[in-house]
């Protein structure tokens, strides 16, 4: 059995677990950067799951929006001096959801809290079962992203659009059903709306796994993995979001995004939803960051990452329905 441990040695030098008969490096992707505190003063620190307790503000967020917390946090506390640390997790906000809100969850063997001050998820459905467990009353839409595909670059699979995903000559590299919500609400029904998803999926529910052998990979967090696996030469496209694929190629990633056109990309009805919760430890400065979202400055540094603005109606803050 591997330990966090020997995972991470596996990622420095570079090496291969093999597990049941499959190839992948648990952490390769980069994952551990998904829990970041940033401080007054610009340092940040990587990995310290214990300030999910401590930290003056503690924001669980849905993790595609990864790119873009570094500059959007610490503009925040450059405005709001008296909060010293903030505690930031960037992952599927069903895995947030689920397995860190609603019961006790656990990230690099270690605890997290339970009640971040902040949640924030592509679907309102999740604010909204959190409003009929009595643990958040209020939420706005503060950003909006729209599906595209990601492939190697330079096209050399020669994908023109949504609909090559059906192609049995291409391995697919997709979010998971369970914990993503850029696959399970709007990646899953454009693929019914092509009418392919039983061909490309199997009708598989898992994650970390081929939903059809040697076709569709199932990733556990696919905003680092997707990628990842298409530089390596393991997929030939993946779903994605288009910001993710603005963030690769700015960072000279070997990889090119094929537009999906709207309506199928879904760019009319995605949107970013977030609220205090009512256990967090910290509610004023949650309160505070959710304010700050509504700025002209939180808005434009979301923009330069490829985000739609949200309207002025949108970002009031207000019941959830």
């Amino acid at each position: 059995m591997f330990t966090m441990k020997s995972t991470v040695s596996a990622i420095v030098f570079g090496l291969v677990i093999l597990f049941g008969g499959q190839a992948f490096a648990a952490e390769d992707a980069g994952h551990n950067k998904d829990y970041r505190t940033f401080y007054q003063g610009g340092k940040i620190a990587y990995g310290q799951i214990g300030d999910s307790y401590t930290a003056d503000l503690v924001l669980y967020l849905a993790g595609n929006q990864f790119m873009v917390m570094e500059e959007l946090v610490q503009d925040f506390l450059a405005k709001h001096k008296s909060i010293k640390s903030v505690y930031v997790e960037t992952i599927p906000p069903g895995q947030i959801f689920k397995g860190q809100i609603l019961k006790q969850g656990m990230i690099n063997d270690q605890k997290t809290a339970m009640n971040p001050d902040v949640f924030a998820s592509v679907n309102l459905g999740h604010l909204k079962k959190l409003k009929a467990k009595g643990m958040m009353d209020r939420y706005k839409i503060y950003t909006h992203n729209k599906l595209e595909l990601m492939i190697a670059k330079g096209n050399p699979k020669g994908i023109k659009g949504a609909k090559d995903l059906a192609r049995t000559d291409l391995v697919k590299s997709l979010p998971n059903p369970l914990t993503e919500g850029i696959f399970k609400f709007y990646g899953s029904a454009m693929l019914k709306d092509l009418g392919i998803h039983k061909q490309v999926t199997d009708g598989a529910n898992c994650r970390g796994c081929w939903a059809k052998k040697g076709e569709t990979w199932f990733t556990k967090r696919h905003h680092r993995e997707t990628p990842d696996r298409i530089e390596k030469g393991t997929a030939d496209v993946g779903i994605v979001w288009t910001t993710e694929i603005i963030e690769a190629k700015k960072h000279g990633r070997a990889i090119d995004g094929v537009a999906i056109p709207a309506p199928l990309n879904k760019g009319g009805v995605v949107g970013y939803a977030i609220g205090v919760l009512k256990a967090g430890r910290n509610q004023s400065n949650g309160m505070h960051y959710v304010g700050y979202l509504r700025t002209k400055a939180a808005q434009g540094i979301y923009g330069k990452y490829g985000f739609v603005s949200a309207t002025d109606k949108e970002t009031a803050y207000k019941p959830i329905p």
